[in-house]
């Protein structure tokens, strides 16, 4: 027999974290103990309050079929005042909310309603992965915009608007609080965006998942006066609450965007177990104080994160937000590989080179948050040793 995949699995390659993990797995498995500062996955739980609506459910006998392909009433009810609480923004949970099985599934399911084979997708250079292999393997057209330092890590739309066809272009994707780079979002990024996206008829596609994390003021692209017109935002649970294994997230926009993501949602999943979603709705009623606690260790874990770039000759940017620390690495390294690697290999730590993020990315490397405190200074002191040796 001579089966051959689909084409379109020529145009991009294995996810670069599913790839170093097993790596990292093997290395582990031989004693090397590697200390993952790889990976955004929050190691903190969420809410005890949280945790018990899921508990407490979960033994319902009731409660294990099928659920709405809208999310239940509870959960989008939450999610709206979620939004108008933190966020200022008005949303109806009844036709503006989409709940989701994470911001990752949104993705597809926006490319899949909105773009055409050929069309064009603005994508952020640096920027998530996803964005790119998700567009590209459903035939977009992916253009890339310039994300630089000396520009704060914003677009410049000016230049975007010289170089770029943009009667061909139907999404654009955009990050803030930016990942990888911590920039963070302004009312001012916001208005400009959303005037672009009515200059142009293009859909601006916000995702937001890191507005609470180490940021003291959580902005949405849709508190901007007409936003919702031409803007989607994604938010996700995974970062903001601790619930990265739960899979839960959700977009709003206007109803006529959300009927047309839901048009694509319900032909391709069932919806989300009700425990969860009612525990989801639970977490979202946190007070103030849980997000500044949840703050004050990743503070903590940022200042041990920021002595190693220094031990590594990284210069970073202090203001950055977010779950990550993006540094700079120095002139007389060539390669970032050629750290990372080296790292990996002989102090036992992996951290994120900034190549994978795209080629503007490539000086860079990106350290995560998620490693408690005790993890973080002893790959500190791995890192010092190999670097006085």
């Amino acid at each position: 027999m001579n089966i051959q995949p689909a084409n379109r699995l020529e145009s991009v390659s294995e996810y670069y974290f599913s790839r170093k993990l097993k790596e990292v797995a093997k290395m582990n498995a031989q004693g090397s103990n590697v200390i993952n500062l790889g990976i955004g996955s929050p190691d903190l739980p969420p809410s005890k309050e949280t945790v018990a609506v899921l508990c407490e459910q979960a033994i319902r006998p009731n409660v294990h079929g099928y659920q709405p392909y809208t999310g239940i009433p509870e959960l989008r009810n939450s999610f709206a005042q979620w939004y108008k609480r933190w966020y200022n923004v008005d949303l109806d949970p009844s036709t503006e909310v989409q709940p989701l099985i994470g911001s990752k599934e949104g993705i597809l399911h926006v490319t899949l309603a909105f773009v055409n084979v050929g069309d064009g997708v603005l994508v952020p250079n640096p920027g998530y992965p996803t964005y790119t292999s998700l567009s590209t393997l459903l035939g977009a057209n992916v253009i890339p915009y310039d994300l630089k330092e000396e520009n704060g890590w914003l677009p410049n739309l000016e230049e975007i608007e010289r170089t770029v066809d943009l009667n061909k272009v139907k999404l654009m994707w955009t990050n803030y609080p930016n990942m990888p780079t911590g920039a963070n979002a302004s009312m001012e990024l916001y208005r400009k965006l959303v005037d672009f996206a009515k200059k142009h008829n293009i859909v601006i596609v916000n995702d937001n998942p890191y507005s609470f994390i180490l940021n003291e003021h959580p902005l949405s692209i849709l508190s901007i006066e007409g936003a919702k017109e031409c803007c989607i935002e994604f938010n996700s649970m995974s970062k903001s609450h601790n619930m990265p294994g739960w899979r839960i997230g959700m977009l709003a926009s206007n109803s006529q965007f959300v009927q047309w993501v839901l048009k694509v949602k319900s032909n391709i999943d069932s919806g989300m177990f009700r425990p969860m979603q009612l525990a989801a709705a639970r977490a979202l009623e946190c007070e103030e104080s849980w997000y500044t606690e949840m703050n004050e260790v990743y503070r903590r874990r940022r200042s041990l994160a920021g002595d190693i770039m220094a031990a590594l000759g990284c210069s970073y940017d202090k203001e950055q937000v977010g779950l990550f620390l993006w540094g700079r690495i120095p002139n007389d390294c060539q390669e970032v590989e050629e750290l990372t690697e080296r790292i990996l290999h002989q102090a036992r730590v992996f951290i994120t080179p900034g190549f994978i993020f795209g080629s503007n990315g490539k000086r860079y490397i990106r350290i995560s948050l998620c490693c408690n405190e005790v993890m973080l200074a002893e790959a500190l002191e791995r890192i010092k040793r190999i670097e006085k040796a």
